[in-house]
């Protein structure tokens, strides 16, 4: 029995059986029973009802609540899984396949010159699969969203992390909790960790800004992300060149949202920022981003 069916059963059941008493009693018991006695009777059969059959509804309606309960749980643990799967797949394996590759370009290395910048590489890759790996595993200890500050809270860590490594962060986080769904809320925040990532790991940026506003009415737009640096910054192509796995990450997950995606040169028309200069990541969802 469904639940929505059980609550009318609950609902319904003690004014249908005070009807049928009353029916019966008026149409066939009438003759045998007072009035007096047919009134003190209704509490008793309707009391004896509730004790017997409103008691195993609301059984059952708390075990359908815990069937409910259950399947929410094991949805939310298959994204997690999910969002585990992707980030090893996107980021990790892909690290790793680059390091087997520049393993063999070492093995085969005779000159002393090209064996030493393909130990800085290898050193390079290896630090960047690190923070992948401890990014992964602090966004699946992070606790379920409950409120913004809870939602944004892995981002807001990365910002003190990034902080301390000498990056002056900038966080104008307008959009609320209730913009999103939940796969929404975990694929943009994956696109921002990475952006933030990658401005860490090449832009050579002393500035780093992550903006989200709702869309604007007019445009259709429900909301609209923008992670700007100013680094060295880089061309589209540059960035989406072999290789750059991580520009081609954020793009997959923008595009299997539906979501508009573009990284460009940052100029000084655009606005409002605190500093000229590098790349703009921005993702939207909305009528232009459809």
């Amino acid at each position: 029995m469904t639940y929505k069916r059980i609550k009318w059963l609950i609902l319904w059941t003690p004014t249908l059986t005070i009807a049928l008493w009353e029916y019966l009693r008026h149409t066939f018991l009438l003759p045998y029973l007072s009035m007096d006695l047919g009134n003190a009777l209704a509490p008793v059969i309707v009391m004896t009802v509730t004790a017997t059959l409103l008691m195993k509804l609301f059984r059952m309606l708390e075990e359908t609540q815990e069937t409910l309960q259950r399947s929410k749980s094991a949805e939310a643990a298959f994204v997690e899984r999910e969002q585990l799967a992707r980030e090893l797949h996107d980021g990790i394996s892909q690290s790793l396949f680059l390091l087997s590759v520049k393993l063999d370009k070492l093995e085969h290395a005779k000159d002393p010159e090209h064996v030493a910048e393909t130990a800085r590489q290898l050193r390079r890759t290896v630090k960047h699969v690190y923070e992948d790996v401890r990014q992964s595993i602090a966004s699946l200890r992070s606790e379920p969203s409950k409120t913004d500050v809870q939602w944004m809270q892995a981002v807001r860590e990365m910002a003190a992390e990034l902080a301390l490594g000498g990056l002056d962060v900038e966080l104008d986080w307008q959009l609320t909790d209730a913009k999103l769904t939940g796969k929404e809320k975990i694929e943009l925040l994956a696109i921002v960790r990475e952006a933030m990532l990658n401005v860490q790991k090449h832009a050579h940026a002393s500035r780093l800004t992550v903006r989200a506003v709702p869309g604007e009415g007019a445009a259709g737009e429900t909301f609209r992300c923008m992670i700007r640096d100013d680094g060295v910054g880089a061309e589209p192509e540059q960035l989406m060149a072999k290789g750059r796995y991580g520009v081609r990450m954020m793009q997959g997950r923008a595009e299997e949202m539906g979501w508009r995606f573009a990284v460009r040169r940052a100029v000084t028309a655009d606005g409002p920022w605190p500093h000229d200069g590098g790349t703009i990541v921005e993702v939207a969802k909305g009528a232009r981003g459809e």
